[in-house]
């Protein structure tokens, strides 16, 4: 069961046809999940038909709704500056922008085969079509992640399909997987072994020194071993790994296959 709104829901049964997975949904078991609904789903007034059936009861007036290690008067304003913005109309879409963005996408794309294939791969060429590739291959990244979130069309069929093209045809990657991690992300954002972006190797990808030992210990401990000094698992700090897109990408390659 989760709470949303102050009303409580059996989602045990509805977890596993749930459209964004079921490791969302379970995330937020026995906990309020008002906020996540709120900024997962566009069109509520749909959603809400499908709730109907599950609502099981109603916190009781005396009952916080929200969770003891969040701060009440935080989230309320949160939620104001929320509904701001939704008023203000600032989450709108440009079409233009993004028909821009994509149309520059596939121009770079075609250029960096273009170059090698008619100059040849000579040093000069390549290295010329590989910066063309590069830049292409990032910004496909992020453009199919405003996809993702269903933010450059108003209907989620026609921004799924887009993503489709953009993630699997062009990037090669599954738009599925992507989505079911992301989601989780966005479900708990930086809580270890709930967020996917955490859960990287521990001997190379270790976030943080706090993190660092969680993970290290973690790790070392199902094995019967203990270190005293957990700063080699600290290979790499939150702050490099953002700034190096090879590890980022990297550690997106192990995901995808693994």
């Amino acid at each position: 069961w989760l709470v949303i709104d102050r009303k409580v829901y059996d989602v045990s049964t509805f977890s596993r046809r749930h459209p964004g997975g079921s490791r969302v949904i379970g995330h937020y078991a026995g906990q309020d999940a008002t906020d996540a609904f709120a900024a997962f789903h566009s069109d509520k007034s749909v959603v809400k038909k499908y709730l109907r059936s599950l609502l099981i009861g109603e916190l009781a007036p005396d009952q916080p709704s929200s969770e003891p290690n969040k701060k009440k008067s935080l989230l309320e304003d949160f939620r104001e500056l929320r509904c701001s913005v939704e008023q203000m109309g600032l989450l709108r879409p440009n079409y233009s922008f993004f028909l821009l963005i994509f149309l520059h996408l596939l121009v770079l794309d075609a250029a960096s085969w273009l170059v090698v294939w008619y100059f040849g791969i000579s040093l000069v060429p390549f290295v010329a079509g590989m910066a063309f590739f590069t830049v292409a291959q990032i910004q496909m990244g992020w453009f199919q992640h405003d996809l993702g979130h269903c933010s450059v069309f108003r209907t989620p069929r026609w921004n799924r399909l887009l993503q489709i093209v953009v993630i699997n045809v062009l990037k090669g990657l599954p738009a599925s997987w992507w989505n079911h991690l992301h989601n989780q992300h966005h479900a708990k954002p930086n809580c270890f072994r709930k967020d996917p972006d955490l859960n990287m190797h521990p001997l190379l990808f270790s976030l943080g020194r706090t993190l660092s030992k969680e993970v290290s210990m973690g790790w070392l401990g199902e094995q019967g071993l203990s270190l005293s000094h957990y700063n080699i698992f600290s290979f790499f700090s939150l702050e490099r790994r953002r700034r190096s897109s090879c590890l980022t990408i990297t550690s997106i390659s192990i995901s995808s296959v693994s």
